[in-house]
């Protein structure tokens, strides 16, 4: 019987070109669209190089203090004192990343100007992320005790600096007049990482900055990685019975949220969300409805088309009514057809999203990111399609079911 759809649908299909090639194009369209946009969040929130510990790991990227009465926020990254002094002390953790945020700096080679974005970060810092060591290994807790100045850097940041050098262990790179001695080289990673992205990375103790300075406001973040998945919400629990207890020392606040997030939570707080809501809901919300509004255009543009080629073929329906097909069989019919031709634009939108995405890794658009089509993204594309086939022919198909035989025999 499917054999039989499937023939009546590619007959439909050239029947009349013009309509097939809207219809094809708008499914196509949306689906390349769609599964691009969802290659893209696939790479943003699924474990990656260097963060394939994210399902164990609640990440600490801001401090948020507030005055309840008049309305006053103060938002910054947090410090070294609150992070070392209180969060690093907890017992569920394995271990706790503290790291500063991206910053650039200065150096020149060859009288021009390099700028390089650099990073303090402390000893389990290598431990928690999982770099990929090109040369050499990191920088070890007793050089971090030391204020040692020893650096690891990007393999791009080695290109840069170094030329095409067998090696770059051993040597000295320059950032803002200080000269480091490199003891590892790590591959590159994109900039969309925050937590994880430098070109150079710098033991804390060497910061020009004073991070033994008492506060809660800074510039750095942290990682808590659990030993497992399981232990994820004790290490939750653990952290908020401790930051309750920390006091924020500003008679001008009088609430002070230190989030600790899921990689999704720390993003949908940063855009949609507060000290005191991560706004993942709302995030969720707003792209539902976007993802619904995006679909609902072209599917009403197929209805009609879909509408226009039913009614063409009243003729076809009439005989077969009076031959005794039921409505639902007629209904059953039409859909599977419109799915089917919906597949095959199906097909052709994930073929343009290869082509798209080959051609946005080609055109290193953001450095170091590499989307791919995996099954994620498939599967996804694949509920798209029967979403599409769906919506647009059940409304369609119902309105062909209700024609009545006579006068769907008379427009013959």
């Amino acid at each position: 019987m499917l054999k039989n759809y499937f023939k009546i649908a590619i007959a439909v299909l050239k029947r009349r070109k013009f309509f097939t090639f809207i219809s094809l194009f708008g499914i196509s369209f949306t689906l390349t669209i769609l599964m691009v946009a969802t290659a893209f969040t696939d790479k943003m929130f699924s474990p990656d190089y260097p963060d394939y510990k994210r399902a164990r790991s609640l990440y600490i990227t801001r401090v948020q203090l507030e005055n309840s009465k008049d309305g006053w926020i103060n938002v910054s990254s947090a410090s070294y004192h609150l992070l070392s002094k209180y969060i690093s002390k907890l017992k569920t953790p394995e271990k706790v990343a503290i790291f500063t945020f991206s910053s650039p700096a200065n150096t020149y080679i060859n009288n021009k100007k390099l700028v390089i974005e650099y990073k303090y970060t402390n000893a389990d810092y290598w431990d928690v992320a999982e770099y990929q060591f090109l040369e050499g290994k990191p920088y070890s807790k007793q050089q971090i005790e030391q204020a040692a100045h020893v650096a690891v850097i990007t393999a791009a940041t080695r290109k840069n600096y170094f030329g095409d050098v067998a090696t770059a262990v051993g040597k000295y790179i320059e950032a803002d007049n200080v000269s480091y001695r490199v003891v590892g080289v790590v591959k590159d990673l994109p900039r969309t990482l925050r937590n994880f992205y430098a070109d150079l990375y710098l033991p804390y103790t060497v910061s020009k900055s004073d991070y033994k300075e008492v506060g809660l406001l800074g510039g750095y973040g942290a990682v808590l990685l659990a030993r497992s998945e399981a232990e994820m919400p004790k290490m939750k629990a653990e952290y908020e019975q401790m930051i309750a207890k920390v006091p924020h020392g500003d008679k001008e606040f009088d609430l002070m949220y230190v989030n600790a997030d899921t990689s999704l939570e720390a993003f949908s707080r940063n855009i949609f969300g507060n000290g005191a809501n991560s706004g993942i809901w709302l995030m969720i919300t707003i792209m539902s409805l976007v993802i619904l509004l995006f679909l609902l255009l072209p599917t009403i543009n197929l209805i009609n088309i879909n509408i226009t080629r039913i009614m063409e073929r009243s003729s076809e329906i009439g005989v077969r009514k009076a031959f005794g097909a039921s409505s639902r069989t007629l209904v059953y019919q039409f859909v599977v057809e419109n799915i089917i031709l919906t597949l095959l634009g199906g097909l052709i939108g994930v073929v343009l999203s290869i082509i798209v995405i080959y051609a946005f890794n080609q055109s290193n658009l953001v450095p170091n990111l590499s989307l791919s089509l995996n099954l994620t993204v498939l599967s996804f594309g694949l509920v798209i399609c029967l979403l599409f086939g769906l919506l647009s022919g059940v409304y369609p198909a119902w309105r062909m079911s209700r024609l009545n035989v006579v006068t769907a025999l008379k427009s013959q």
